[in-house]
């Protein structure tokens, strides 16, 4: 008999990957060191960022079907393959001055590796987890998360010791090491395969609702529920990143932090980003995904009402915090949700699907934050905007639950006449 694998290792494989490819988060420690080498302007030097996460979002729609048919060690292995040469190449564009190189290797080649290697662990962590998947999807998203925490003080520390090329190789080497290994190990449980105690009386797997159904990726976008998924991931990262993306200035303004308090608000914003993911997806395995994204936006319609008000620093840092840990978990409860609705047949053909969102999400949100601001001279429309989104939201998820209601009411009664 084979012998199987520890789901523990697995998940600890599956934080080696997005521990490496979520480095792209720390992409705005290169900006100002490429802009001063090469006189590049900022907008040019920052869509790398944007092509980088554009190209995620494309990458994991597409090549979720292949992650479900070869596997996630094929998958991993390929994705370590894209991100390497992503991260090796852009030291090669900086190195002869190319900026429209740098964007094919870090922005297309990167993007790619980073949307495949991010869809690769979920669907088989998923499986290994049936009992907690909100835990195991959030421990690897919480990887994703924190990631730039990591890299950011490394990358910098070694622009100013060994250059700008050097530190694209260097980190391009390390990220290959890491992923191959990482890659190498995973796999999805043998058939048949149950973690022990699964079924007893009192488990957390006798207690959680079954599956409300068995469907393909090609199945599921069909239903209404797919794309409700979809608008309620698409609303509350497109609220986030704008967040994200202008919080710094926003706190000097409103609540009148200093330059250095506003950067250290940042830096702590990553921290409950990163808490976010973990903490979220595993309150789900406890309350269910419904509640939790209902929480989330109701969460979030309050915040956004009181943010443009909240002149005390410390009221308007820990309301940014809340809002950044809803952030986090939304991208981390959503496989286990996912798999709530459709089953773990195809599961990471769906998410790929549902990260579509999150690219479309990356050019809408600064994007929207950034002209109303020119526009009005003040973030206020923007942040009350943003509260009436989280309330479009929030009735998404109010008939989310609705339709699923039905349908287990309408599987119960399948259930009684096949008995009958």
């Amino acid at each position: 008999m084979e012998k199987v694998k520890n789901r523990w290792l697995i998940a600890a494989a599956a934080v080696g990957i997005h521990i490496s490819i979520g480095s792209v988060y720390s992409w705005s420690v290169f900006t100002n060191p490429l802009s001063e080498e090469h006189g590049w302007g900022l907008t040019e030097v920052s869509l790398t960022f944007s092509i980088a996460i554009f190209f995620l979002g494309l990458s994991a729609a597409f090549m979720g079907h292949f992650v479900e048919k070869y596997g996630p060690r094929a998958s991993g292995l390929i994705a370590t393959a894209f991100f390497a040469i992503g991260m090796i190449g852009g030291g090669v564009a900086n190195s002869i001055g190319s900026l429209y190189l740098l964007y094919f290797f870090y922005g297309v080649m990167g993007g790619i590796g980073l949307g495949i290697g991010y869809i690769t662990p979920v669907s088989s962590l998923v499986k290994w987890f049936p009992d907690r998947r909100g835990l195991a999807t959030g421990l690897a998203i919480m990887g994703f998360g924190f990631a730039s925490l990591i890299a950011s003080p490394i990358i910098d520390r070694l622009i100013n010791a060994v250059g700008i090329s050097n530190t694209f190789y260097t980190l391009g080497t390390i990220y290959l090491l890491l992923m191959l290994f990482s890659s190498l190990y995973l796999a999805p449980p043998p058939a048949g395969w149950q973690p022990e105690g699964t079924g007893k009386k009192g488990s957390e797997e006798h207690r959680r609702p079954a599956d409300l159904s068995q469907l393909t990726a090609n199945e599921a976008i069909k239903t209404v529920r797919f794309w409700a998924l979809w608008v309620m991931l698409f609303i509350n990262v497109t609220c986030g990143i704008a967040i994200i993306s202008v919080a710094s200035p926003m706190g000097q303004e409103i609540a009148g932090l200093t330059a250095a308090a506003a950067a250290t608000m940042v830096g702590i914003m990553g921290l409950f980003n990163g808490f976010g993911r973990i903490g979220w997806a595993t309150i789900s395995d406890y309350i269910g995904r419904p509640n939790v994204y209902t929480t989330f936006f109701v969460i979030q319609l309050i915040a956004f009402l009181l943010l443009p008000n909240l002149t005390n620093p410390w009221l308007f840092q820990l309301t940014i915090f809340i809002i950044l840990s809803c952030y986090g978990g939304g991208f981390s409860s959503i496989p286990a949700y996912i798999g709530d609705m459709f089953g773990t047949k195809q599961l990471g053909a769906i998410h790929g699907y549902i990260l579509t969102a999150w690219a479309a999400a990356g050019l809408v949100g600064p994007i929207v934050v950034s002209n109303i601001r020119e526009a009005t001279n003040s973030y206020s429309l923007t942040l009350y905007i943003f509260a009436g989104a989280f309330a479009v939201a929030l009735a998404v998820s109010l008939l989310v639950r609705m339709n699923i209601r039905k349908i287990r009411n309408e599987n119960q009664d399948e259930q009684r006449i096949v008995k009958a």
